[in-house]
């Protein structure tokens, strides 16, 4: 069910029901599959052919750092043939079957077999997001999940974050907001190598491409979420976060809550019992279902010791913004930041996009006092379209379905000029998609 009720609304899946692109998603997805896969043997001097059989896959390859092709990193090709976790017939990917237990454990002993993903391992992430698998109701809706899914695939090759994109539903009774529940289980058992699962709504955009998650500020937290603990505890709000935009570390911990939380969801058979216990506890809430938000929040409320404690709330930056309180700035922030180039030679200096996050130090250098978060001329990190509703058109009526998509474009194009930069344009008018003009060489002090 959709909830336009403003600022925190739970997205559907992946924000409303989504999207399936069809012929143009498969070939962008096609053309960005094999650039991935021609990109680990850049060198055109062939390299010798590896020991390496399917029919003894483990056997054959020994363990090392070299990635496949001469490329130094995690060894794609090697997987021991020393059982694992994944030998176990009773393991289930499903949400509604007995739990996982010693996951972390289990983790532990996968790394030890896959010596090469050991470093970095405490650091790598896996962004999850998705779709509905049919097409979009709104005429324009497939147009706008493609173009934001763009978006992450962007800030992800420019961090080196790896991405999960699914559009279909894990379970059949669990739509909407409720898909992502099975989504980041499965997730977690698919990869091991990676500490974080960080889960974005398909209308949430990357509008600082530098900007990387503070991870040693949560070293002693399970979760991460934008939130507000005097909404929580005080107020008692069901919008006093938003779950549209999370980061959970791939833990027992959180395998015990995925379960925990989704046995509010329509699979469970105390989904209706979970629903007027939630119309209950929050007075704001205007709908009777259940829904993942207000499911979250209760735990936190109800289960602190247990669930609380663990799940930092955080709003010390634009982890995810209401987009109504962002998209007015961009012009203004743009100039900010030319200024700044214009008087800083190091950043006004051609790169390679590969190492743009060395670039990230000297920005900060001249963002001391930008601020964060509301008022700030720091760009937000994450923009979210909370209401907009751009599959399904069906946005809350607090405002138009052109001020939604005006508002998307601007944010989209906003992020976009930041990764053309490193290919030599730029777009000049944030509201036109299809006109970018080329850089000149020092820009912007010529």
């Amino acid at each position: 069910m959709a909830k336009n009720n403003g600022r925190s609304k739970a997205a559907s899946f992946f924000s409303d029901g989504f999207f399936f692109v069809g012929g143009g998603l498969v070939a962008f997805l096609l053309v960005w599959a094999l650039w991935s896969f021609f990109a680990l043997s850049p060198s055109p001097t062939p390299t010798p052919t590896p020991s390496f059989s399917t029919s003894s896959f483990s056997a054959a390859v020994p363990e090392s750092c070299d990635g496949g092709g001469g490329v130094s990193g995690p060894n794609l090709r090697y997987d021991p043939p020393e059982k694992n976790f994944y030998d176990d017939p009773k393991l289930s990917y499903t949400i509604d079957t007995p739990p996982v237990k010693n996951w972390d454990e289990k983790r532990r002993e996968w790394l030890k077999q896959h010596p090469s993903f050991a470093a970095g391992a405490d650091r790598r992430i896996l962004l999850v997001t998705g779709s509905q698998p049919t097409p979009c109701k709104n005429p324009i809706g497939d147009y706008l999940l493609l173009k934001l899914f763009k978006n992450k695939v962007d800030y992800c090759r420019r961090h080196g974050i790896d991405i999960f994109y699914n559009n279909v539903l894990l379970h059949p009774k669990m739509f909407s907001f409720w898909a992502k529940t099975p989504t980041v289980k499965a997730a977690m058992l698919a990869h091991p190598e990676a500490e974080w699962i960080w889960w974005v709504d398909s209308d949430a955009a990357f509008t600082d491409m530098d900007f990387e998650l503070p991870l040693e500020k949560y070293n002693h937290h399970n979760m991460i979420i934008h939130g507000w603990p005097h909404l929580i505890y005080e107020k008692q709000s069901w919008t006093s976060i938003n779950a549209g935009v999370f980061l959970i570390r791939n833990s027992q911990w959180a395998m015990d809550f995925m379960d925990t939380w989704a046995r509010m969801g329509p699979q469970s058979p105390e989904y209706d019992k979970w629903g007027e216990i939630q119309k209950s506890t929050f007075k704001d809430k205007i709908f009777p279902e259940s829904d993942d938000q207000s499911g979250l929040v209760y735990l936190l409320l109800k289960d602190k010791d247990k669930w609380g404690d663990k799940i930092y709330l955080e709003s010390g930056y634009y982890f995810e913004g209401y987009w109504m309180e962002i998209v007015g700035n961009f012009e203004n922030i743009t100039e900010r930041y030319k200024q700044v180039e214009a008087a800083e030679g190091r950043l006004r200096r051609r790169h390679a996009e590969k190492v743009s996050e060395g670039y990230v130090p000297v920005w900060e250098e001249h963002l001391k006092e930008a601020g964060y978060g509301r008022g700030s001329w720091r760009r937000p990190f994450i923009t979210h379209f909370t209401g907009c509703q751009p599959c399904s058109g069906d946005h809350n009526q607090m405002y138009s379905g052109q001020t939604c998509f005006d508002a998307m474009q601007k944010a989209l194009l906003f992020a976009d000029n930041q990764v053309l930069r490193s290919y030599g344009y730029v777009h000049p008018d944030l509201l036109d998609p299809s006109t970018v003009v080329p850089l000149p060489f020092d820009y912007p002090a010529s």
